[in-house]
């Protein structure tokens, strides 16, 4: 039970930090002439350096921006229910909530995902490729997902 309880922990330990890594590094797409995150889009001008637009002048990238920073919140309120539950729950009690509350993380980060590549054509608009950030954040998806799933399915037995 041990065993579980720490891979458990290390899953949610692992999506978490993918969540914080893809929203904070700014690298969701890049190209030979620019680049673009969640919170900027710089594009180099030849002769004339880098321009710098920040990410409030759309209303989709701040919905993005909400969506990730609302599933790193309920990542971390996850965890630390679960830590919570583990000494207050009584024996035989699922972790619903704390499961609940991974899931719905897992949700935001895919509908950010979701939101940004449909979106992001218009924000970059000769994309070459989507970046590593950008990769992170949906492999952060089906992690979060499938602790939250765990989370929901495991008893407490001790």
């Amino acid at each position: 039970m041990l065993l579980l309880l720490l891979g458990i922990i290390l899953l949610h330990i692992a999506a978490l930090v993918l969540l914080f890594v893809s929203t904070i590094v700014s690298a969701w797409t890049w190209s030979e002439t620019s680049t673009s995150d969640l919170w900027m889009n710089c594009t180099t001008i030849v002769g004339a350096g880098q321009r710098c637009d920040p990410a409030s002048t759309g209303e989709w990238i701040q919905a993005v921006q909400a969506l990730m920073i609302l599933s790193i919140i309920f990542s971390c309120l996850s965890l630390f229910l679960f830590f919570c539950q583990l000494f207050t729950l009584q024996k035989g009690g699922r972790f619903f909530l704390t499961g609940t509350f991974q899931i719905l993380a897992s949700l935001f980060v895919m509908s950010g995902a979701i939101i940004y590549t449909v979106m992001s054509p218009e924000w970059v608009p000769q994309i070459n490729t989507y970046g590593y950030s950008y990769i992170l954040a949906w492999v952060a998806f089906p992690l979060a997902l499938i602790s939250g799933l765990i989370y929901v399915i495991l008893r407490k037995r001790e």
